[in-house]
Formats: structure tokens, C-alpha cells, sequence
């Protein structure tokens, strides 16, 4: 049985180079539908649309066309389920590379701070989790946002401004300040 996705001639050398984005076209999907077996599925049928309509792309930023694809298939699909708030979190600890560190206190650190981002990220509207992903995971420029997003650099600029800021004011929320922190006594550390 052969696996592999069939790409039309059309499509000549950008299979090559739509591949090369799979891991961003994934992350993207992952973080719009909120499931890592849907997001698979996203992204496995954007690739198809992809190929299919490759005599569509007119060169360009290839990463941006196959983001845009990836973002409107899993709108379309969104809205044709409408699950819009998947129960099934992220494992972000289960999609990682390899930890550079072998201390334990030190994984214990980092996983609470992938967690927390993690969660404080998917708390917040769809708009605000794709512009973050797209510009702080993905490292899109804002000309490439505007690309996958349909919308000029200064709504992008704006745009990324507002989610930032309600990003930072829901993760205040979620750590504690020294007000709010249980007191630890002195004499039971380290016991």
C-alpha cells in the first residue's frame, strides 16, 4: 500500500517546499482546534487542498500560502462541528524535543512554565491564540501574518498588541504575587 499524499505535476518543486513547513502547518492547527488527532487530520487535508490547487500559487512566501489553507480549513471545519471548545488539552510534554537538562528540579520548572503558557493561551479567543502562535511560535513576520490573516501589517500590528496584553493580564491571573502566595515557615524547608 502506498502512503503517500499523490501530488499532481502541477505541483512540480512546492511539495518539496510545502513539506518543509509541516511542523508550523501542524502547531497552527493544533492550536486553532485544541486537539492533537484533529489538528493531524487539519493538516494531512490542507496539504491535499494544497496539492490539489497548486497552480493557484503564484510564488510568493509558500509558508504563508500553506498557513492560510491551514487557517481556513480549520475554520471550516470549526464551524461544520462546531467545537469550538475542545475538552482534550495540549500535552506539550509529549510533542517536545529532547530537555537539554537532566536536572529534575529543573524539568519540574520548566513543564509548570510550558503548562501555564500553554493554558494561559488556549484561555484566550481564537484571534488572539492564532496572532500569538503565528508570531511568537511560528516567528512569522507581521507582512506574513497579514498574508495568512487576510488583514493589513497595521491591523496586524494592533491586533498582536491587544492579544499580547490580554495574554500578560490573564497569566497575572494565574500566578501568584507575594500578597496572594501561601507563607512557607522558615523552619519546615527542607524537611
Amino acid at each position: 500500500m502506498n502512503d503517500r499524499i499523490p501530488v499532481p505535476d502541477e505541483a512540480g518543486g512546492l511539495a518539496e517546499l510545502l513539506l518543509s513547513h509541516l511542523d508550523s502547518a501542524y502547531n497552527l492547527a493544533r492550536w486553532l482546534v485544541r486537539n492533537p488527532e484533529d489538528a493531524e487530520d487539519l493538516v494531512q487535508e490542507s496539504y491535499l487542498r494544497a496539492f490539489r490547487y497548486a497552480g493557484g500559487f503564484r510564488g510568493g512566501d509558500a509558508r504563508a500560502w500553506l498557513l492560510t489553507i491551514v487557517r481556513n480549513t480549520a475554520y471550516r471545519w470549526l464551524r461544520k462541528t462546531r467545537a469550538h471548545e475542545i475538552a482534550t488539552p495540549f500535552d506539550e510534554a509529549i510533542h517536545r524535543s529532547d530537555i537539554e537538562t537532566s536536572d529534575p528540579e529543573q524539568l519540574l520548572l520548566r513543564e509548570a512554565d510550558e503548562r501555564l503558557v500553554a493554558n494561559t493561551l488556549n484561555d484566550l479567543p481564537v484571534r488572539f491564540r492564532e496572532i500569538l502562535v503565528l508570531r511568537e511560535l511560528e516567528e512569522l513576520s507581521y507582512k506574513e501574518i497579514g498574508l495568512v490573516l487576510g488583514m493589513p501589517i497595521g491591523t496586524v500590528m494592533s491586533t498582536l498588541s491587544r492579544a499580547r496584553r490580554r495574554f500578560r493580564q490573564a497569566l497575572l491571573h494565574k500566578v501568584p504575587t507575594r500578597e496572594t502566595a501561601p507563607v512557607v515557615d522558615d523552619c519546615c524547608v527542607g524537611v
